[in-house]
């Protein structure tokens, strides 16, 4: 596989600075806009476009922090880590909310599209906005336990450097526990948030 921490000359480890990525990118970037090339060849445009695209799949690939974990266990071990795929005890009631929360938004949703009279459109108005108001409270929830995990990647990135490979491999699999519960929370604001944009209308 493409190694992304090389590609864009940062440090192989799990937490990584955005500001400084972006800086990396930027950098490396800058040669290899259009404006810059306007006296090279097709086949040096090509190129620097090929260049281009390779870096900001790195820049993207890094900034997530699922993918970065991700790719940082594969590039480690060799092979690509199973993701876990169960929700864990400690995240089952919060996982419950939202389901249920989302599934009564869509109902709601359904209803309000089927409705024509303006005085009904009034009232589903006020049910909406309730909905909105029991979304919105879930949210910090959903954001605490995501920062938690965020928290939890910068305190296992301590030291990386130091550590032989005996002693990465737990963490490793810590980190792509982690990775699977950052995508689960990522879904679950994505799913709050587009329920709250729609009820809005």
């Amino acid at each position: 596989m493409n190694d992304p921490f090389a590609l864009l000359g940062v440090p192989r480890r799990p937490w990584i600075d955005c500001e400084l990525l972006k800086q990396k990118f930027l950098s490396l970037s800058a040669d290899l806009h259009p404006d810059r090339l306007h006296h090279a060849n097709e086949a040096q445009k090509r190129a620097a476009q090929n260049q281009f695209t390779d870096l900001n799949a790195a820049y993207q690939s890094l900034l997530d922090h699922r993918e970065r974990l991700l790719c940082l266990s594969e590039l480690e071990l060799g092979k690509r880590a199973p993701e876990i795929q169960n929700i864990p005890p400690e995240l089952m009631s919060l996982f419950l909310e939202v389901g249920k929360l989302c599934r009564e938004a869509d109902a709601f949703l359904r209803q309000k599209a089927e409705q024509t009279s303006p005085l009904l459109k009034v009232q589903l108005f006020e049910r909406a906005q309730h909905s909105i108001e029991r979304l919105h409270a879930l949210q910090p929830e959903v954001t605490r336990s995501s920062d938690a995990l965020l928290a939890e990647i910068k305190q296992l990135d301590g030291r990386w450097e130091e550590l032989v490979a005996a002693e990465k491999q737990p963490r490793l699999q810590r980190l792509n526990e982690i990775a699977g519960l950052v995508n689960y929370f990522k879904k679950w604001n994505a799913q709050i948030q587009e329920r709250i944009v729609q009820l809005s209308f």
